[in-house]
């Protein structure tokens, strides 16, 4: 085979992973590695982080979130700049530490940033519930929980140089790989669930080039089966319903977003707290180009120049799983 394939890494875990390893470099003469949009954190609209930012300036807000949303830009500032301004925000690593913090601070309101894929969101489901049971009145959740099916197929539907993909392990143990099939039989592309680390990422590529020509939905991932965790899918199916989303570099995209359902609302942030419309702000950022495949971090003007982890542009390039981060640990 002497064509180099552009193989779409669809995680963001994935991307990081194929940096530190090298395994760019080492398969340069067989492939040819793309980010994709599996970094939540960076798909999530500019308009809701300037709205995340609003709610946590508010008085008597306490904000909740992981910790790779802290220096994310706002059109004016990040949610580290509005801790800097005063506002009372704390950095968790599960969703039910947030709502400790509620239970711990009646005379507060605490609102847990819901930032993730399909597999964030059974936790935080189990976190809406719980807080209905112990009839908390200060605490919400601002829902920018999404679902990445959808935006493969947006991304398929636009003319594109993809060759194959590689898909995200975790979300397929919660959705299944079966829903995945639409990539080889609509689109004739071939794609394959791979694990986490540098050896498991390498034995899906190799699955891949074995059956380029033939495409089909491959299994490298051995927690990942056909249908996927059913009693995690009852829990979104009980708290959430899907809608469209406005996806970073996207636009919108149908039925690629969760929403609280009208029993768990009095927990919607974006429901309860009346923040003005704000507007999706275009800056130099090239960071929707990187989502969907376009171009690689290297190939963006900015990069390393005026976009730095320091002095970030997008959040590709301070999210843990952004595509830019990555690239500019050098490793890529």
């Amino acid at each position: 085979m002497n064509k180099i394939l552009n193989i779409m890494e669809v995680c963001g875990t994935h991307t990081h992973a194929i940096a530190k390893s090298g395994l760019a470099d080492k398969l340069k003469n067989k492939i040819r590695f793309i980010s994709g949009p599996g970094c939540p954190v960076c798909v999530s609209a500019q308009s809701d982080i300037d709205k995340m930012i609003s709610i946590a300036l508010l008085p008597d807000a306490i904000t909740a979130t992981f910790g790779d949303m802290m220096r994310v830009p706002g059109s004016k500032i990040s949610l580290q700049g509005a801790l800097a301004k005063g506002a009372d925000i704390r950095i968790v690593y599960s969703p039910l530490d947030s709502l400790n913090i509620a239970r711990e601070n009646p005379s507060k309101k605490t609102i847990f940033l819901a930032v993730g894929f399909e597999t964030t969101s059974p936790p935080i489901a189990v976190c809406i519930i719980k807080a209905k049971e112990l009839k908390l009145k200060n605490f919400y959740v601002y829902c920018c929980l999404k679902t990445i099916a959808p935006a493969l197929k947006n991304i398929l539907n636009e003319k594109n140089d993809i060759d194959g993909f590689l898909l995200p392990g975790n979300v397929s143990v919660i959705t299944g790989y079966k829903v995945f099939d639409f990539v080889a039989k609509k689109y004739k592309k071939t794609a394959v669930v791979a694990g986490f680390g540098a050896p498991e990422i390498l034995s899906a590529a190799d699955a891949l080039l074995a059956c380029i020509n033939e495409p089909q939905i491959k299994n490298a991932y051995k927690w990942a089966k056909p249908d996927g965790n059913k009693d995690a899918r009852k829990l979104l199916k009980k708290v959430f319903k899907i809608k469209e989303g406005f996806w970073r570099g996207f636009g919108r995209i149908k039925n690629s977003a969760l929403e609280l359902k009208k029993e768990f609302e009095d927990f919607d942030a974006k429901k309860v707290f009346k923040i003005k419309n704000i507007k999706e702000v275009k800056n130099k950022c090239r960071c929707a180009l990187i989502l969907k495949g376009k171009i690689i971090p290297k190939e963006c003007p900015y990069f390393a120049k005026i976009c730095t982890p320091s002095k970030p542009l997008g959040p590709c390039m301070v999210s843990s799983e952004g595509a830019c981060a990555a690239y500019y640990d050098g490793a890529v």
